[in-house]
């Protein structure tokens, strides 16, 4: 047998790495937190408690990795060009896909909103993204507030833009809030959705659309 290539090694570690996460958030979400140790997560990953510290240093890394991960894939759909400006194209585009990313990971999405939801995970968040040194330990959730940072401000220039064709009633502020709300609702609405809602589903999808396009 031949030895593993850098790209098998590099392969074989994304999968170990993404079986920790998907336990840790499975067991986060149900269990909390705090009440789920590092021992319970090895154990039920499969693996010594030595060898996922060799794949993240804490539980609080762990975390990071998940809340990182989903913002990222989010932000992989948000201006495709990335050149700061969001076109009429792409923000139909954004807000479909988004529908297929909760479509296609429907379980993820569920068990990442009870894991967003848990006080002591938010607050820990918090503390993490005032205090400089965390931040510094955690670079994940940095790198998360920053995608987040820049999809809220491109969206923001996105509406105020529109004001030019909207005429002197238009208020940006009021649509973008709105917007975010009806988006935010679509998504839970989406991660909870019964097969037989699924046609006034798209209905509603297209109507957003067709209403902060």
């Amino acid at each position: 047998m031949s030895p593993r290539s850098p790209q098998q090694f590099r392969e074989m570690r994304e999968e170990k790495m993404t079986l920790i996460m998907d336990v840790a958030l499975e067991h986060f979400a149900n269990e909390g937190y705090y009440r789920t140790t590092v021992d319970h997560i090895a154990r039920h990953a499969g693996i010594s408690k030595g060898l996922l510290y060799n794949y993240f240093e804490s539980k609080e890394s762990l975390l990071s990795e998940i809340i990182a991960r989903s913002v990222s894939e989010v932000y992989t759909y948000f201006d495709i060009d990335k050149d700061g400006s969001l076109s009429e194209e792409e923000f139909e585009f954004f807000v479909k896909r988004v529908v297929f990313m909760l479509k296609e990971k429907q379980s993820f999405w569920r068990l990442y909103l009870q894991l967003m939801m848990q006080n002591d995970v938010r607050e820990l968040l918090l503390k993490s993204f005032i205090n400089s040194d965390s931040l510094k330990q955690y670079s994940l959730l940095n790198k998360a507030e920053l995608f987040v940072s820049e999809i809220l401000k491109t969206l923001t220039d996105y509406f105020i833009r529109k004001k030019k064709t909207k005429g002197p009633d238009y208020d940006p502020t009021l649509e973008m809030n709105m917007f975010m709300i009806s988006l935010k609702g679509l998504a839970i609405s989406y991660i909870y959705l019964d097969e037989a809602d699924v046609t006034n589903y798209d209905k509603t999808v297209n109507r957003i659309i067709e209403l902060y396009k």
